[in-house]
């Protein structure tokens, strides 16, 4: 039978990181919906973060995201970070942005053009740059380089200025940071996309070297796709860097993970469970990638990441024994009936024990609610260009 003790102990050193673009403005191609009280700087953004962490323990890290969270000025993203650390938080992975920009309409590092592709790895460049300023470890790429008519490029020749560009920028790492590609299904390249799926970010990280691995959206996928298996064969090749957590209903909503689909959430993070993804060096990043569109920022925040950890204590409880001795016999119905068992187990119980045990609140969502940020920053946030795509 799972040990209690040890599932409460992979819950407290779990850490999931949360995006400074999921407190800002967000919506649809066809609109962004302003909600009062949502922040209008990065410094700003960093203290919403710091209440999700306050109410829920285990949400330190905060994503930042180039262009939409530059700082000016000399020394500003050293005071970003100094700021983090004062409520409590730091700054986590660096999100790079080669997609607003008028001179990426055919692709950014993959374009044909040398020019734009020098100006695209200058901004990685810059990414790395804030790296170093705010002790990041991590800088994340997602592209979304490809081509929409047959013919309109040559397939070859994007992935070679792909690898490139890419390996100008590992060696420009230290020796403690790490590159994570990220890939896309589809959008706005609906014929090829450059990195459209793991096995295409599994070969150039190959190429690059061992701390260059692979980012898994949960978003970013065709339905029906075994997500949980690309996961396994990640861990098994050592190349899992992170996930962007997330759900979706049609394609890439970006909506709360585990809102579409618990089941899945919990089959991947059981195989995180498994193969040793929750090990200390595994060095997997638990990252939510998501936008809050007509649901309030913070608490959907909280709410997302009680939803990991919920799916995570799930996964945990797999009695792996029982599961092993009914794989080894044959017994089909017996193997999934130990999985569906810890689905199927009421996990709330346990995780409100465990944050009590750790002087949190139970229910962190209505701890929230009570604490009267809420109400003091719509108060006190008004004038000012408020944060979201593209500020």
């Amino acid at each position: 039978m799972p040990d209690i003790a040890a599932v409460k102990a992979a819950l407290t050193d779990q850490r999931i990181e949360t995006p400074s673009w999921g407190y800002g403005n967000s919506g649809t191609r066809f609109k962004v919906f302003a909600q009062a009280g949502v922040p209008r700087t990065p410094f700003e953004k960093l203290d919403d973060a710091a209440k999700v962490h306050e109410f829920t323990g285990v949400a330190p890290k905060v994503a930042l995201h180039i262009p939409w969270d530059r700082v000016e000025g000399p020394g500003g993203y050293a005071k970003l970070a100094a700021h983090a650390r004062e409520r409590g938080v730091r700054i986590g992975t660096v999100n790079s942005n080669t997609f607003q920009d008028d001179d990426y309409k055919l692709g950014s590092v993959c374009h044909p053009d040398a020019k734009v592709r020098r100006k695209a790895v200058d901004h990685l460049m810059e990414c790395v740059d804030i790296m170093d300023a705010t002790g990041s470890k991590d800088l994340k790429l997602w592209f979304a380089d490809g081509t929409n008519y047959p013919g309109q490029d040559d397939i070859v020749a994007r992935q070679d200025r792909l690898a490139a560009s890419l390996a100008t920028v590992y060696e420009r790492l230290a020796d403690d940071q790490r590159m994570l590609l990220e890939y896309k299904l589809f959008e706005p390249s609906f014929y090829t996309t450059d990195v459209p799926d793991w096995g295409t970010s599994y070969l150039q990280c190959v190429r690059l070297g061992e701390r260059a691995r692979v980012v898994v959206d949960t978003g970013h996928h065709a339905p029906g796709t075994n997500i949980e298996f690309i996961v396994a064969l990640l861990l098994r090749e050592g190349r899992l860097g992170g996930f962007d957590f997330n759900s979706r209903f049609y394609a890439d909503d970006d909506l709360m993970a585990g809102a579409a689909d618990p089941f899945q959430l919990f089959r991947i993070l059981h195989e995180v469970a498994g193969n040793g993804g929750f090990a200390p060096g595994a060095d997997v990043a638990f990252m939510l990638d998501q936008c809050h569109n007509v649901e309030a920022k913070i608490p959907a925040v909280i709410r997302s990441v009680m939803n990991v950890q919920e799916a995570t204590a799930k996964a945990l409880l797999v009695d792996r024994d029982a599961l092993a001795a009914a794989q080894a016999a044959g017994d089909v119905l017996g193997a999934n009936a130990v999985v569906m068992d810890a689905y199927n187990t009421d996990v709330r119980g346990l995780l409100g024990e465990w944050r009590q045990e750790r002087g949190l609140a139970p229910d962190p969502v209505a701890a929230y609610a009570a604490c009267g940020w809420q109400e003091r920053i719509v108060t006190e946030r008004v004038g000012g260009r408020q944060a979201g795509w593209g500020a």
